[in-house]
C-alpha cells in the first residue's frame, strides 16, 4: 500500500494542547508488545481520539508489517536525509497514524544526542494536534529503550507468565529506577492462560520490587487472554480488534483503552515540553 501523509487537525479533538504520551515497553521480546500497541491505537481511535503510534524499535521495526503497510519513508529519512516529519507520518486505514521506523539498519540502533534533538524538534508539529502519542519501544535495556521510556509520561510494561519475561521485566524496572529515578509502571500481562495466572505473575514482580527496590509503584492494568484470534490477525496483517471485535483479547483491549482514557493527566508536568524532555538529551547516564 502506498504511503500517505497524515493530515492532522490544527488542535487536538479534546481541545487540550497536552497529549498523553504512553510508552508500551517490555524487558523481553516476543511478549506481544507491538501487537498491544497497534490494537490499543486502534481502540483509542475508535473512541474518537486522535492517535499517533511511533515505532520506536528503530532498528527492528514491525508496526508497519503488522498493519500490512509499506511506508515510502520512515524515521531513517528524518534523521539521515532531513525530510519533514509530515512526510514520514503515515495515515493507516484503521483510524490512526504511524511514524514508521526502519528494519535492519545499524545506524538506527543508537540515537546520537543530535538525533534526539532532531526528534524533539520534529515532534513540535504534533503539539496540540493529537490526544495520544503511543510509543512502541524496543525490548530490553538498551539506550533507545531507556530514552523513549524516560520521554513518556506513562509506561505500560508488557510481560507474559513465562519466567524469562518476568526476570527481564524486573531488569528493566531496576535500571529505570536505580539509574533514572523512575518509580511508577503500569503492568499488563499478555497471552495470559487465566486471570489468576496473570495476577500471580504480577504479584511475583511486585514482591521482588518491594524486596529489592525501594519506592516502586506497580499498577496492575489488566490481563489479555491467550486467544487464537490474535495469531490469525497477525497472519492477515490487521489489528485483531478490527477483524474480530468480539474475541476475548479484543474485548480486553477495548477495556484497556477505556481505562487508559480515564487516567488523570499529571498537571505538574511541564506542558511546554509536550513530548520529550530536553534535559534527557544532555544526560548520558550509565545503564549499569
Amino acid at each position: 500500500m502506498a504511503s500517505r501523509t497524515s493530515e492532522l487537525p490544527s488542535h487536538a479533538p479534546n481541545g487540550t494542547d497536552i497529549p498523553r504520551v504512553i510508552s508500551v515497553t517490555s524487558g523481553k521480546g516476543g511478549v506481544g508488545k507491538t501487537n498491544i500497541s497497534v490494537n490499543l491505537a486502534y481502540c483509542l481511535s475508535r473512541m474518537g481520539r486522535k492517535v499517533v503510534l511511533l515505532d520506536a524499535d528503530l532498528g527492528l521495526a514491525n508496526v508497519d508489517i503488522l498493519l500490512g503497510l509499506t511506508p515510502k519513508m520512515n524515521l531513517f529519512h528524518l534523521f539521515h536525509e532531513g525530510v519533514d516529519l509530515r512526510q514520514v507520518l503515515m495515515e493507516t486505514p484503521f483510524g490512526f497514524s504511524i511514524l514508521p521506523a526502519s528494519s535492519g539498519v545499524s545506524e538506527m540502533l543508537a540515537l546520537s544526542t543530535g538525533q534526539k534533538l532532531d526528534l524533539l524538534e520534529a515532534m513540535d508539529h504534533l503539539e496540540g494536534r493529537i490526544n495520544y502519542l503511543l510509543v512502541d519501544t524496543g525490548a530490553g535495556i538498551n539506550d533507545n529503550v531507556i530514552y523513549f521510556n524516560l520521554a513518556a509520561r506513562e509506561r505500560l510494561l508488557v510481560l507474559t507468565t513465562e519466567p524469562t519475561s518476568l526476570t527481564d521485566a524486573y531488569a528493566l524496572i531496576k535500571v529505570m529506577h536505580l539509574h533514572h529515578d523512575v518509580h511508577r509502571f503500569r503492568v499488563l500481562v499478555n497471552m495470559a492462560p487465566s486471570l489468576k495466572a496473570a495476577k500471580a505473575v504480577y504479584e511475583k514482580l511486585s514482591t521482588a520490587c518491594d524486596h529489592f527496590l525501594s519506592g516502586i509503584s506497580l499498577d496492575f492494568t489488566g490481563a489479555v487472554p491467550s486467544d487464537p484470534a490474535v495469531k490469525n490477525a497477525v497472519i492477515r496483517q490487521k489489528p485483531f480488534c478490527h477483524l474480530t471485535p468480539e474475541a476475548p483479547a479484543s474485548k480486553k483491549l477495548q477495556e484497556l483503552a477505556q481505562t487508559i482514557d480515564s487516567w488523570e493527566v499529571d498537571a505538574k508536568l511541564d506542558g511546554n515540553i509536550k513530548f520529550f524532555w530536553k534535559k534527557l538529551l544532555f544526560q548520558e547516564q550509565p545503564l549499569a
